[in-house]
């Protein structure tokens, strides 16, 4: 048997595809399956964005290779969109970096900050992927405990002192990714002021910035007060303008931090195809009326499966991001036994909270990623089930 690396055999499977497996398993059998479990908008990529692909991709030049730091255009109309959404100037040319999706760019991240046995600070519950990448990188990782009781900001008197002291880099996300939680100026603030005390890289991921509710604007970690000193923001324009295969994103902020990851990913890949890039620009210049219709879907989704859930006795109050709901698992289940239940019995996918953390064991998430007919039916099912168990 050929070896494989420890850093690899001692990462656990990822969760999203043991679950694609099980579904396979059933479909087999002719189980008819809902998935609410994976993150991946099942809205069209808008027409325009499609037509710049098309063009693009029928000139000669566009098939070299790309800068490895992005093409102009595209680093440009990043630079633009916070200009323009919220009054940060960035110098496209070290203060911007094409990523092939925010995912890529912060696990490479990992690898431009970490030594090995540095400690990195991850939220609890978070997305997976900033574990996995602290593990990949030789890191160890720390959680940051988000205060549930307080609308999941983060704990930061909870992290002790000489965690923060070991630490060289922390991970936030807003809104967030399984809580769906939102927040102002303020925690960004508190942030920079820890990052700047302790000497950490502050890394913002903000993947669902654009995905809100009730007039809620998400904020940029980069509008505070010495953020390009310490922080680097992860954008991407998979959730907006649902491009989740066209695997295009960007990275902003610290000179240095910017730097430093196009180093690594200058000897691991060569940017994303430049039509792509392209098309990435035309979607960030555009007027944002794409991503406002696919919000008010989003926004009607939501309505109905916070109902259904109610109707189940599971409250919740409606997020301002994402499109996730994070609800309380039932009692007497665990989110691993309630959701493999659901699964069987319902044929619908939800994602149990350990998969994102220690503290999320008591909820489970549920993404509005199908249309309004199938999650009605997916939430008839959860009541017929629930009534048989009642």
């Amino acid at each position: 048997m050929p070896p494989i690396a420890d850093r690899v055999t001692s990462l656990p499977p990822y969760l999203f595809s043991i679950f694609q497996q099980k579904k396979r398993e059933l479909e087999a059998k002719g189980v008819d399956v809902i998935d609410l479990g994976i993150g991946a908008p099942d809205l069209p990529t808008p027409s325009f964005i499609i037509d710049r692909l098309a063009a693009e991709v029928q000139k000669p030049e566009n098939h070299l290779y790309s800068s490895y730091n992005g093409c102009r255009e595209f680093r440009q109309a990043v630079a633009d969109f916070y200009k323009k959404t919220y009054q940060v100037e960035l110098d496209p040319e070290a203060e911007v970096l094409a990523l092939i999706g925010s995912k890529e760019g912060i696990a490479h991240m990992a690898m431009t900050v970490l030594n090995p046995g540095d400690t990195a600070l991850i939220p609890d519950p978070g997305y997976p992927v900033y574990r996995s990448a602290v593990h990949l990188a030789g890191g160890k990782p720390a959680y940051l405990p988000l205060d549930a009781d307080n609308g999941y900001q983060p704990a930061f008197h909870k992290v002790a002192e000489d965690t923060w002291d070991a630490a060289t880099m922390m991970f936030l996300n807003y809104p967030g990714n399984p809580t769906a939680a939102t927040v102002d100026d303020s925690t960004f603030d508190q942030a920079i002021s820890l990052a700047r005390k302790h000497k950490l890289a502050l890394l913002h991921d903000a993947a669902y910035s654009a995905v809100t509710f009730g007039g809620y604007q998400a904020p940029s970690i980069l509008q505070s007060d010495g953020a390009k000193e310490v922080a680097v923001e992860f954008g991407s324009l998979s959730k907006s303008f649902n491009m989740t295969g066209w695997r295009i994103g960007y990275a902003v902020g610290n000179k240095e931090l910017i730097k430093g990851l196009s180093i690594v990913k200058s000897n691991t890949d060569t940017s994303q195809f430049l039509p792509v890039q392209k098309a990435g620009a035309t979607a960030l210049r555009s007027d944002f009326s794409a991503v406002k219709r696919n919000v008010a879907i989003y926004e009607k989704r939501m309505t109905i499966m916070l109902d259904a859930l109610r109707s189940l006795g599971i409250e919740v109050s409606k997020p301002r991001g994402t499109f996730f709901i994070w609800a309380p698992v039932p009692s007497g289940f665990t989110s691993a036994s309630f959701a493999e239940k659901v699964l069987e019995e319902a044929g619908v996918i939800i994602t149990p909270g350990i998969a994102f953390g220690p503290s999320g064991d008591d909820y489970f998430r549920v993404s509005l990623s199908v249309d309004t007919k199938r999650l009605q039916e997916a939430a008839a099912r959860m009541k017929v089930w629930n009534s048989k168990e009642s």
